[in-house]
């Protein structure tokens, strides 16, 4: 049997309303992980910042989401140190707009 439509808009309304929640805690978690390193005060410009986050999200999408420094990620190299200032930047503003 098919839904009336004004059944699939109160279902729309509520998964909207479930989505703002998910993205606001999301956006809490990131601002208090970013207070706590520190990075509260750092200034910088939204398109670096997009680049930076782009820069991140990228990076953990290509499954090296459990690296955490050590030398597994393959230890010293050119993107090795970039990749926690980008991480740096990138968190720092997301607290910023939260």
């Amino acid at each position: 049997m098919k839904k009336p439509s004004s059944k699939i808009r109160d279902e729309i309304a509520k998964l909207q309303e479930q989505l703002k929640a998910a993205e606001t805690r999301e956006a809490e978690r990131i601002g208090r992980i970013a207070l706590k390193a520190g990075l509260g005060e750092i200034e910088i410009d939204e398109t670096e910042l997009q680049a930076a986050f782009d820069g991140v999200a990228k990076r953990f999408r290509a499954g090296k989401a459990g690296s955490t420094g050590g030398k597994s990620d393959g230890g010293e190299g050119p993107g090795r140190g970039q990749s926690s200032a980008v991480a740096a930047g990138a968190t720092a503003g997301g607290h910023s707009e939260a």
